[in-house]
């Protein structure tokens, strides 16, 4: 039901009925990051901007130029460096005041303006003092574009002359952006230039530039960009088509069709005749997206012929005082020339981003999907797939989302899906966060009385991962018995007996637990442990070892104490063995108990009896001692036997030091015995008994050489039979 709600409060933002602007803004933001990501940048070599910098002002002059420069520079590109278009961008809204034409018709009065003789002289002077006049024909005789601007915010001023609009015949396109003002050049450039086009851009909510005008509406014509008349005139498109909106033959502009010498193009717009900038790099002269070339250098004639032939050539600023920036998804202080230069690039290469009208429709069939799935997920899901689940279909609406605009070029909302799929979770989770509350006190309420509080808590964080039922799991697991504690009793109080027994096993207990075990009974002055149940661990065998280490620590430190007060040692033999065994809630209707069974855990007990017999404190299978090994302890291998119910036999060992305690003698002892233990097996009883006897002199309060004294003795006097192997068989529990 959550989740229904959610999805049903993301409908009406899909479906334009009210627009919540955060999530506009999140769509821009996502905008801009894909498009930061997505950028070719790479140099587009088609395109040169001709760049009115620092430098070519100091050589030239300061800004305006003399209308004779700029027909001079439009000449050198258009004839030498045979450009196939040259869009300016720049306005000359009125005349060249440099001309000597211009000052005179600033300065005539009364009968000199209208004497005959004097404007015959001008009309025969008027390439040496008209200016203006020069720059037209120049600009006549070349594929220039002049650029100029539409206004709606200066009361309808206008100013200059516009061009001829484009298809005058097309009726009114509904939802096209229309001005009613205009900043055009005066009208002597303005009917030499093949062609004009407006440099507008638009503006979104939050000042970014993402898109700009390709056709607008003034005074019911059609005027094109200054961008669409350069790639017009670089392409040779001389028929222009508009596209409208599919089944409506009055509808708003889909795209425009440019048909001509190099074949045609389709240009996506969306219905105010404005296209997405297909941004190519950060901008600039270091950008790398456009080669920049100082104005100053194209009119000195420093480019060699035609080295810019073919090429689209733009003239831009980047002068400080004269630059015209715009902030923009790549950059704060994007130059304005590059915003027609990308889109000419993208034009060309048919990579214009475009928002299909189809998308609110697509925008909600997906939310509705992911809405459903959700809803058809949750009572089959953990919390943890659920959110899974929910973040794969966060990276897969975001995958979809860019794989479609780098294959096709579309833009489709996302963040009204991301925010759904967010909130759907966040609600989702707070609401199974109390359901598993609920859960978790169950469980704790069942595992209590057999695990460790703990582990208890490691339990409830993921409560569907743990169950009563058996099963067969690899675990360690540990018999602790304490020796002599029936004759040491015999002798006590039973209130002394009682203080006693319950301080050994809470230091034995502590000793478990900060080791992760699982203490399964206690059986009079034993304990029974086992690690890597309820809980998985990886490491159960190192640390039943660390534990038992600890355990024989914390009883060196009574004994300690012990000793202090005249009282007798506590000793303990501890068995450890690793294996397969089953583990989980088992007992009666009456009584049941969390506990291990199976033949790993009665070797282990067996293996505890066997440290009273080899006089050590520790015995530890080999399984054991493979699983812990990467802890570093030191080890020594006691015997090889078979113990009453089992046929297989066993190795044995202890831990004689533990991880870098270990000393050089140790070391030196335990690699003498390394060899001395094949010689028993293999029956070489005299060379083994010198060993033995090197190794009780060099340790001889270590009772396992005396051990093995004894038993070679006993074998030199009366040697095995055939089939020895040095196995010790055990018969008795």
């Amino acid at each position: 039901m959550a989740t229904a709600l959610v999805v049903l409060a993301a409908v009406p933002h899909v479906l334009g009925l009210w627009t919540v602007p955060p999530i506009d803004q999140l769509d821009r933001a996502v905008y801009d990051l894909r498009l930061q990501l997505t950028m070719p940048d790479t140099l587009d070599e088609r395109i040169v901007i001709i760049d009115i910098d620092e430098n070519s002002l100091a050589q030239i002059g300061q800004w305006p130029w003399d209308r004779r420069q700029l027909a001079a520079l439009v000449d050198e590109l258009a004839r030498r460096q045979q450009v196939a278009a040259l869009g300016i961008d720049a306005v000359f809204a009125e005349p060249d005041r440099g001309s000597v034409l211009g000052r005179l018709q600033q300065l005539a009065t009364g009968q000199l303006k209208h004497d005959a003789l004097f404007s015959d002289w001008l009309a025969r002077n008027a390439d040496q003092l008209d200016h203006d006049a020069v720059f037209a024909k120049a600009l006549a005789r070349s594929p220039a574009v002049l650029g100029y601007y539409l206004t709606s915010d200066r009361g309808g001023v206008r100013g200059g002359a516009l061009p001829a609009p484009i298809a005058p015949d097309t009726p009114s396109l509904p939802g096209l952006l229309s001005w009613n003002g205009f900043g055009a050049n005066i009208p002597a450039l303005s009917r030499a230039a093949p062609r004009s086009g407006f440099f507008n851009a638009v503006t979104d909510p939050d000042g970014i530039v993402r898109s700009a005008p390709v056709i607008a509406s003034f005074d019911g014509q059609l005027y094109e960009s200054l961008a669409l008349a350069v790639l017009r005139e670089a392409t040779k498109a001389s028929a222009l088509r508009i596209e409208r909106e599919p089944g409506a033959p009055q509808g708003a502009v889909s795209a425009l069709h440019l048909t001509g010498d190099q074949g045609s193009q389709r240009l996506s717009l969306d219905p105010r005749g404005t296209a997405l900038i297909p941004f190519r790099g950060q901008g600039g002269p270091g950008g790398g997206a456009f080669r920049y070339i100082p104005a100053a250098d194209v009119l000195l004639g420093k480019l060699p012929d035609a080295s810019l032939a073919g090429k689209v050539a733009l003239i831009g600023f980047t002068s400080p005082g004269l630059m015209d920036l715009r902030v923009t998804p790549v950059g704060r202080a994007y130059p304005g020339v590059e915003i027609h230069a990308n889109l000419i690039s993208g034009a060309l290469d048919g990579r214009v981003p475009v928002k299909p009208r189809w998308s609110p429709v697509f925008e909600l069939a997906l939310i509705l999907g992911m809405g459903a799935a959700l809803l058809f997920a949750i009572p089959a899901l953990s919390v943890g797939r659920f959110i899974a689940l929910g973040v794969a279909l966060v990276l897969g609406l975001v995958a979809v989302n860019t794989a479609l605009f780098l294959s096709l070029n579309w833009v489709l909302p996302l963040a009204a899906g991301m925010l759904m799929l967010l909130a759907a979770l966040a609600v989702n989770l707070f609401l199974g966060y109390l359901l598993e509350v609920r859960a978790r006190r169950k469980l704790a309420l069942q595992f209590a009385t057999y695990v460790p509080p703990e582990l208890v808590r490691q339990m409830v964080r993921n409560p569907e991962r743990y169950s009563m039922q058996a099963r067969a799991e690899e675990l360690t697991v540990m018999f602790c018995d304490l020796r002599g504690f029936t004759t040491l009793s015999e002798s006590m109080e039973p209130l002394a007996l009682q203080a006693l027994l319950n301080d050994v096993l809470t230091r034995l207990t502590h000793a478990i637990r900060a080791h992760q075990g699982t203490i399964d009974k206690y059986m009079g002055d034993c304990v029974m442990a086992f690690w890597g149940a309820p809980v998985a661990m990886p490491d159960h065998a190192r640390l039943a070892v660390d534990a038992a280490l600890a355990m024989l620590q914390a009883m060196r430190e009574l004994n300690a104490e012990r000793a202090a007060q005249g009282a007798p040692p506590v000793l303990v033999g501890i068995g450890l063995n690793t294996g397969v065994m089953s583990v989980g809630n088992m007992g009666s209707d009456l009584r049941r108990a969390y506990t291990v069974i199976g033949d790993a855990v009665n070797l282990a007990a067996r293996l505890e009896a066997l440290s009273r017999i080899y006089d050590v404190e520790l015995v530890a299978s080999e399984a054991t001692l493979q699983r812990a090994a990467d802890a570093g302890h030191v080890w020594q291998e006691l015997d090889r036997v078979r113990v009453k119910g089992k046929h297989q036999a066993v190795t044995i060992h202890t831990v004689r030091a533990a991880a870098g305690q270990g000393d050089a003698a140790l070391r030196a002892e335990l690699a003498l015995w390394r060899q001395a233990l094949p010689l028993w097996r293999d029956g070489a009883f005299a060379e083994f008994a010198t060993k033995v006897n090197t190794l009780r002199e060099r340790n001889a309060n270590f009772y396992l050489y005396r051990l093995y004294a004894g038993r070679v003795a006993s074998c030199l006097q009366t040697p095995p039979g055939p089939g020895w192997d040095g196995t010790t068989v055990f018969d008795a529990k």
